[in-house]
């Protein structure tokens, strides 16, 4: 079996019935939505065969999205789902002003269908937008482990029905439980962690993807090996250890091996279905298990960094902070690496920290092949302020998950000792500086 069957095959056994995806699938939007409607609801309610459904759509603009939202909007039209409000989808990374202008828009459109057209921040809005519409209260309230699936059950509510288009092979906001939300002001990042707002309904058309710029497909990419990177990294001694490394393992071999592809010759269709299932993949990993280092630092740099390329600086260094912890998933992964010919390094004889610097210096080389920076200070913007934010945020009570997803975990107590220094070395590119926890 290739990895391309494997990759479609992990997908089917993770959604189901409830995820459409691969060429020429956007078209069957409304006829997904309308079956999925009518076996939900009973007879005489919306969905239910009395009452035409009525959709709000939130939707992203870019090169080409005109057309392939009149594609969905005929496709709703044929099933019998009206449209009802066409709402402009969020700015990367979601800040709240966006969160907020969706959000009363649902609220004036009285849909009882929701879809999302667009990248992460667009779905990661519509997840957010309707949550808010639905229960009320503060963003602030919702922003941790649990706490949407909790107002749900003390107010006796649900979440309408979400269906979400992805348009970018990047963070499988379509497939997720995540939703991340951006206080601009501060530049701090924040996320939502729920079973509840995980869509009811995805569809992928990987068409959409063909035109996507260089600069947004590595990141895209990069988004999803680090999705299965950390979470393979802080599955270690847990029940769904190997399950996650079949996964991961198929998703970072598609990744790496066909992003530089994809880089040079952005009309590699082949190249771009492998990024497309990679990156759900990645999307399968965080429903698994967590992310840990990575992900949390970046939370810190969206002032000044696309999410993907900040976890990928960051991840080499953490992999070398967690290396005494993690030799089985490393030799996974450093192979990989090494039969891509990224490293000539002898995976196998290798151990510790030292097994940790050869897959941390891989890393290194797909980021140089790609035209992406290894380290901090490479990036324009970057400074002091980036650190301080980034050890404050990591003592943050609702970003706890991400310590505790860690394969070496680390207490407020220790963010000074441990985690200072490898954000350093990630500042200066010096492997060197990290302190191993004995």
């Amino acid at each position: 079996m290739t990895d391309f069957e494997k990759a479609r095959a992990l997908l089917h056994e993770f959604k189901g019935d409830s995820y459409l995806f691969g060429l020429d699938v956007l078209p069957r939007v409304g006829e997904e939505v309308a079956a999925a409607g009518k076996s939900a609801v009973p007879i005489g309610t919306p969905f239910g065969g009395c009452l035409p459904a009525k959709a709000a759509l939130v939707r992203s603009t870019f090169s080409g999205s005109d057309d392939y939202v009149g594609v969905i909007r005929k496709s709703l039209a044929r099933a019998g789902v009206g449209l009802v409000a066409e709402i402009r989808g969020a700015r990367p990374n979601c800040p709240r002003e966006d969160l907020f202008r969706i959000t009363d828009c649902l609220r004036e459109s009285g849909a009882d269908i929701v879809l999302s057209f667009g990248g992460g921040s667009t779905i990661d809005a519509t997840k957010a937008a309707e949550v808010l519409r639905t229960l009320d209260g503060q963003i602030d309230e919702y922003f941790g482990t649990g706490l949407v699936t909790k107002a749900l059950q003390e107010k006796s509510k649900s979440l309408t029905m979400h269906m979400a288009i992805q348009t970018v092979a990047s963070s499988a906001a379509h497939l997720t439980k995540y939703s991340n939300i951006t206080e601009v002001s501060t530049g701090q990042k924040k996320l939502i962690v729920d079973d509840a707002i995980v869509p009811a309904l995805a569809v992928f058309d990987y068409e959409v993807t063909y035109s996507t710029p260089p600069g947004l497909t590595a990141d895209g990419a990069l988004d999803g090996i680090s999705h299965s990177l950390e979470v393979l990294y802080g599955a270690i001694g847990k029940p769904y250890y190997d399950k996650l490394e079949e996964v991961a393992g198929v998703c970072i071999r598609l990744a790496v091996s066909y992003l530089p592809r994809v880089i040079d010759n952005p009309m590699d269709k082949e190249a771009r279905e492998a990024l497309c299932l990679a990156t759900d993949l990645g999307g399968y990993s965080i429903m698994t298990g967590g992310t840990n280092g990575g992900h949390l630092t970046s939370f810190s740099l969206v002032d000044i960094l696309p999410h993907g390329r900040a976890c990928a600086i960051m991840n080499p260094y953490y992999t070398v902070f967690f290396a005494p912890a993690i030799e089985r998933p490393l030799r996974i992964v450093g192979k990989i690496y090494q039969d891509t010919g990224l490293t000539r390094a002898e995976i196998e004889a290798l151990k510790g920290r030292d097994l940790g610097v050869a897959v941390a210096e891989a890393m290194f080389e797909l980021a140089q092949r790609i035209g992406c920076p290894t380290h901090l200070s490479e990036v324009e913007g970057f400074g002091q302020q980036h650190i301080d934010r980034a050890l404050d945020a990591a003592k943050n009570p609702q970003l706890k998950m991400k310590l505790q997803n860690m394969p070496v975990p680390l207490k407020a107590e220790m963010i000074d000792d441990y985690m200072r220094p490898i954000l350093e070395a990630a500042r200066d590119g010096n492997l060197a500086l990290i302190k191993n926890v004995k």
